[in-house]
């Protein structure tokens, strides 16, 4: 890069960030832009936060995913028809190069595995997981990525898409000194069944009811699949790329963010009802699931 275009790139990134001013400060501001960012998984959660992680000015994204997108991936993820069949990570890429194309982007169609993790992990400050977790392979990769990020002491966001809910956690593991804040192992993975391993990694208390009603009126439904909506998906996005914006800049957040939007848009009577008849509900419900388990 010559000295004009980089000159042309700081005005550029100067006028693209410029609303960002008495929000985010310059100093937040250098930050970000020289901040390199994995993001892992970039589907329904993790490909909702690249594009708010470019528009706020992370300019150095590292993204992985070794999924193609499909038809039904466009109720909630960031694609077109146009981009059906083509790697999730490269059109993630496209679309960031797309609003700065001066940003370093790399794209690791392969996903997260035992060959690439290094590689993925070596240069970065911090890292959004969106790994999938519906498949054995996922889980295992959600895990290797955790380990990673704790032997190397990196930051890590990740988020469950639940009905109308978001449910975000952070593993600061700067100072986290277990893998999975010690709620999973990696014998966990061979001795425990699906369900628990999930409940595990997200507290009851921020599973939306509807979905554990859903799971365990479907448990011999071979052919069901969890139902995920696009504004429970893009909740992620939006709380994810101020959570690492916090994060790289060195300011305090909170381990559990819960935004049940359903909750939030209910009229006071029923959302105090459905308050109320949660407990008896998801009590009755996480019991069949854990038998099945």
């Amino acid at each position: 890069m010559t000295a004009t275009s980089l000159a042309d790139a700081s005005v550029f990134y100067a006028e693209l960030t410029r609303r960002n001013a008495g929000v985010v400060t310059p100093a937040d501001q250098d930050m970000l832009a020289s901040a390199n960012v994995l993001v892992a998984g970039c589907g329904s959660i993790g490909g909702a936060a690249v594009e708010p992680l470019a528009r706020l000015g992370v300019q150095h994204l590292t993204l992985a995913d070794p999924g193609e997108y499909e038809l039904n991936n466009l109720n909630r993820q960031n694609a077109t028809l146009a981009d059906v069949g083509r790697n999730k990570a490269e059109v993630a890429a496209d679309r960031v190069r797309a609003i700065n194309p001066s940003a370093h982007v790399a794209a690791f169609s392969e996903g997260v595995t035992p060959a690439t993790v290094e590689r993925l992990t070596e240069s970065c400050d911090a890292i959004v997981d969106g790994v999938d977790v519906t498949t054995q392979a996922g889980l295992r990769a959600k895990f290797l990525l955790h380990q990673h990020a704790h032997r190397l002491r990196l930051p890590l966001v990740t988020g469950w898409d639940m009905a109308g809910a978001q449910y975000v956690r952070c593993y600061d593991y700067r100072v986290v000194r277990r893998v999975f804040d010690g709620q999973l192992t990696a014998a966990d993975l061979d001795q425990l069944g699906m369900w628990q391993l999930l409940k595990r990694m997200v507290p009851v208390r921020f599973v939306p009811l509807e979905m554990v009603r859903l799971a365990s009126s479907n448990l011999r439904n071979p052919d069901f699949s969890f139902p995920q909506l696009v504004y429970a998906a893009d909740l992620f996005g939006a709380i994810a790329a101020h959570v690492v914006a916090q994060l790289l800049t060195g300011q305090p957040v909170r381990k559990h963010i819960y935004v049940d939007l359903y909750q939030q848009v209910r009229p006071a009577a029923p959302r105090w009802s459905a308050r109320v008849r949660r407990p008896l509900l998801m009590a009755s419900a996480l019991a069949k699931l854990m038998k099945a388990s």
